[in-house]
């Protein structure tokens, strides 16, 4: 092995910090507001609101299962059996588990925002798209949840050793 060139500045070493608390957040909040906000809206344009179907809320629940599951088993390969991830994987999943962190949350929020919307209305429909809705955003929870944990799985010592 090589002595590395004096002249060259050493490699950059980058760090990548979890998805943080205020990200979050703003996804909630923007998503409460925009989910409370749509329903009005859209009635006053279209006259009729937008419809929330099981199929929505089904794919929901799917994302949510492949999530918890890719983060089970990253925790297992990483921190329990101490094994490394390629580094395109650890990419792959660290970029996957941020984007589904805050989309799950802003995803989760709209969908309760839109809940809040009916409570109160006479419609012969709001208590359905209201459980509609609730069962989204219960899903969409999870895959928040399930993100921020498959970005914790992914967590290494940054290749130092520990004490």
């Amino acid at each position: 092995m090589s002595e590395p060139d004096p002249d060259e500045p050493p490699e950059p070493r980058g760090t990548l910090r979890p998805t943080s608390a205020r990200a979050l957040t703003t996804c909630v909040v923007l998503g409460l507001v925009g989910g409370w906000g749509v329903h009005p809206l859209m009635t006053a344009l279209t006259g009729s609101p937008p419809l929330v179907s099981w199929a929505q809320a089904l794919a929901l629940v799917l994302v949510a299962a492949i999530m918890v599951f890719l983060a089970w088993h990253t925790w297992q390969t990483v921190q329990v059996r101490g094994e490394r991830l390629e580094v395109h994987q650890s990419v792959n999943r660290l970029v996957l588990a941020r984007a589904c962190a805050l989309c799950g949350a802003l995803v989760a929020a709209g969908y309760l925002g839109y809940a809040i919307s009916w409570l109160g209305d006479a419609s012969q429909y709001a208590d359905r798209w209201i459980l509609r809705s609730l069962v989204a955003t219960a899903a969409a929870a999870v895959v928040t949840l399930a993100s921020l944990a498959l970005e914790r799985a992914c967590r290494t010592d940054g290749g130092e050793g520990r004490p």
